[in-house]
């Protein structure tokens, strides 16, 4: 399993802004600059990651981006689940989707729910916080 750029670049961008401090206004230039992220995507993410939850964004002079919740409330399933969607090693753990040709005689199918159930744990068991050094 490999997170995509876009995923990757999205917990830079969070870390990014844990280490500027809880509460701390930033706008997508600055976070930009600071991560090495070209603007674009920084915005694109930024959208991505407002719309999950994890930003709440201000327009105006005083406006900008703040994160919701403390570094350490956010984990990097958070992170990862605001770009990718819902954590599914295989299509067989998602609800109402149609598996594939092996789906009626697969003995595997249903052993994938506990292996996708603990990446998803090991990835929500690292906060923000310490991907990012703060504490």
């Amino acid at each position: 399993m490999r997170l995509s750029n876009l995923a990757d670049y999205a917990v830079v961008i969070m870390s990014a802004a844990a280490r500027a401090g809880h509460g701390a206004r930033l706008s997508a230039t600055v976070l930009a600059e600071e991560t090495g992220i070209p603007l674009p995507t920084t915005q694109k993410l930024l959208g991505k990651l407002a719309a999950a939850g994890l930003f709440r964004s201000a327009r105006g002079g005083g406006g900008g981006f703040v994160l919701t919740r403390g570094p350490g409330e956010i984990s990097l399933a958070d992170v990862v689940e605001a770009v990718e969607g819902p954590i599914a090693m295989t299509t067989c753990v998602d609800e109402g989707r149609q598996c594939c040709a092996l789906e009626e005689a697969c003995q595997v199918r249903p052993q994938w729910s506990v292996v996708n159930n603990a990446i998803r744990g090991a990835l929500s068991g690292v906060s923000l916080a310490s991907l990012s050094g703060v504490h």
